[in-house]
């Protein structure tokens, strides 16, 4: 099978990985490959691949950016693989269609994705997981201010990204065939506990409540999934080790 990954970074790897273990062909697609999702001809750099999963990414709060960015993304790959008869994948994010989310521009934007994706692609599957481990990371990169490091109040349930990369690559492969496929961590956390485990020699975490509707709705656990969600993969603590 030929698969196409779109999407770079760390969730892109972790597929493409995990999708060539199960024996596909893959080509990882993204920025640093000198591939632009919204800019280039996307019916050429799919090629003959009959299976596109579509993990783009661009860190923004922003509402207006974070739509633009993903709705683009999907309609040029969603109209790709539709006309050659392709499966699509999304990558999404559990719970970010909830309305009290919607504050928050990234989820927004990803809300809007899923109903492009809907209107455009006749074989989409999507995928949707919590924030994986390596959230707590990023955020440390993202809301550094000199040896500070901001962390909002979020209420989670986070994932292995490999365990996610594993679900998607059973998708790809046809050993999941549900239009909608949902997975958990193990455990109930909040990004403040996340983030006081890891090492950070010279920072210092400082908690950040986010105001409002949103803000209220991250801390009492909109993103905690409902109970039929599939859990899994190992729990944090017994994955920080292994990042260090």
């Amino acid at each position: 099978m030929r698969a196409v990954v779109v999407g770079g970074g760390v969730s892109g790897k972790a597929i493409a990985d995990a999708v060539a273990a199960r024996g596909c062909t893959v080509t990882q697609l993204s920025r640093s490959t000198g591939f632009d999702v919204v800019r280039d001809d996307v019916d050429a750099a799919l090629g003959d691949a009959e299976v596109v999963v579509e993990a783009t990414g661009l860190f923004m709060t922003s509402r207006r950016r974070a739509t633009d960015f993903f709705t683009r993304s999907t309609r040029a790959i969603g109209a790709a693989t539709a006309r050659r008869g392709a499966r699509h994948v999304l990558l999404s994010i559990v719970n970010c269609t909830r309305p009290e989310v919607q504050g928050y521009g990234y989820f927004a934007g990803k809300t809007a994705q899923e109903q492009a994706a809907a209107a455009v692609s006749p074989l989409l599957t999507v995928v949707r997981s919590t924030q994986w481990f390596e959230f707590a990371r990023q955020n440390t990169e993202r809301m550094r201010f000199g040896p500070f490091v901001l962390v909002p109040g979020m209420t989670i349930a986070p994932v292995s990204l490999d365990a996610v990369a594993g679900v998607i690559a059973d998708v790809v492969v046809g050993a999941r065939t549900a239009p909608v496929v949902e997975v958990a961590g193990p455990e109930t956390t909040t990004l403040w506990e996340m983030t006081r485990a890891m090492r950070l020699p010279g920072l210092v975490p400082v908690p950040l409540r986010i105001p409002g509707r949103t803000g209220r709705a991250f801390r009492a656990g909109a993103l905690v999934p409902e109970r039929h969600v599939e859990v899994v993969g190992p729990r944090f603590s017994e994955w920080l080790p292994s990042a260090r």
